[in-house]
């Protein structure tokens, strides 16, 4: 028995969740302290800040 090619919409999905489960791994390695840590002058802390002025934290 010949071994079978998978269709396109089966190539993509085995492709794609390669790539998630990759990301996934790559995403839960961040330590506290490390160079990855958000900037005090990033958008995202001027955001957060904003944020906890509005709901009163």
């Amino acid at each position: 028995m010949g071994v079978t090619r998978l269709k396109r919409k089966d190539r993509k999905n085995k492709t794609v969740s390669r790539l998630q489960v990759q990301a996934l791994k790559l995403a839960t390695n961040l330590e506290d302290g490390s160079r990855s840590a958000e900037p005090k002058n990033s958008q995202i802390a001027k955001n957060n800040e904003a944020l906890d002025k509005a709901l009163g934290r």
